[in-house]
């Protein structure tokens, strides 16, 4: 008989379009994984809520693994702390379906703080042990903000020390981030395993780079790529100013962050930076790319 996982994705959709601010690289991980899971022979359902009520309720997103979109609150999209409030909704909705289908769930696999305040109360209706990866900490992110409005809030701290202390096991992605999680919220460094991120190596395969600037258009020059969404935890502001000292200054592509621009003051910022730092010939800002494009722009980069 196969493992039955709970995989919970709380405030954002492995299927939706990714390079929006709560699209990015956790949904790529949670797709990726449960699809992986599913080919070990796992079955794996990937609760997300529901932003939409026109949206399929369940979603076959690979042989083994669904995708269940479940009302909590208002379906349309909400700030984090909002949907806070409805996770017993989401709790209740989700274990509601679960007695529907039938299914002993052996695992709760969560990611973000949001699915591990749900994973930690649905741990305890079943007795299922908890396994955590929160992706982004909320204390990393408050040492990196300039202003008050990038701070993380008080409630999403208490609960990441929640979580931490009460989690049968959680990820680091790196050995740095398990450091992170012991000195900003006291985790016990030996239940918390470090596992790198994986690669899609059907997609990303090598190429020569200078084959890969020529389908792209860019200039025979040292070319440096950055991917990934444009916030101050990235430390996108440290690479510009690094970018201004040299004396021959590569081209830098800037890849992400455009469906987030309108509300995301710190994009203006950076443009702002890279006028004062007079970068504005060495410095392009791409927006967010497809992955079938996104590997030329690797293979063709001297540095990622």
């Amino acid at each position: 008989m196969s493992l039955h996982v709970a995989m919970l994705s709380v405030h954002t959709c492995p299927l939706a379009a990714l390079g929006g601010k709560e699209t990015g690289g956790m949904n790529v991980y949670v797709r990726e994984v449960s699809r992986e899971l599913g080919r070990m022979g796992l079955d794996v359902d990937v609760f997300t809520r529901s932003q939409n009520p026109a949206i399929e309720r369940v979603v076959q997103l690979a042989p083994g693994v669904r995708v269940v979109h479940l009302p909590a609150g208002p379906e349309a999209p909400m700030p984090r702390e909002d949907i806070y409030r409805h996770l017993d909704e989401f709790v209740s909705a989700l274990d509601l379906w679960r007695l529907g289908d039938g299914v002993e769930y052996d695992l709760i696999h969560c990611h973000y703080w949001l699915s591990g305040v749900a994973g930690l109360r649905l741990r305890t209706r079943w007795g299922s042990p908890l396994l955590q990866m929160f992706h982004t900490l909320g204390q990393m992110k408050n040492s990196v903000a300039r202003t008050a409005d990038e701070l993380e809030p008080e409630l999403r701290i208490a609960a990441e020390g929640r979580i931490t202390a009460a989690a049968d096991r959680i990820i680091a992605a790196n050995a740095v981030e398990r450091e992170h999680l012991a000195a900003y919220y006291g985790a016990d460094r030996e239940r918390v395993a470090v596992i790198p991120c994986g690669v899609d190596t059907e997609l990303f395969t090598p190429a020569a780079p200078a084959a890969a600037k020529a389908r792209l258009g860019l200039p025979e020059a040292p070319l440096l790529v950055y991917v990934g969404r444009l916030a101050p935890i990235k430390g996108l502001e440290t690479l510009l100013e690094s970018l201004a000292r040299l004396p021959a200054r590569p081209l830098l592509l800037i890849i992400g962050g455009d469906q987030d621009e309108p509300q995301n003051g710190h994009v203006a910022h950076l443009r702002r930076r890279v006028a004062t730092l007079d970068l504005a010939d060495s410095v392009r800002f791409l927006g967010a790319q497809p992955q079938e494009r996104l590997r030329l722009f690797y293979a063709a980069s001297d540095a990622t």
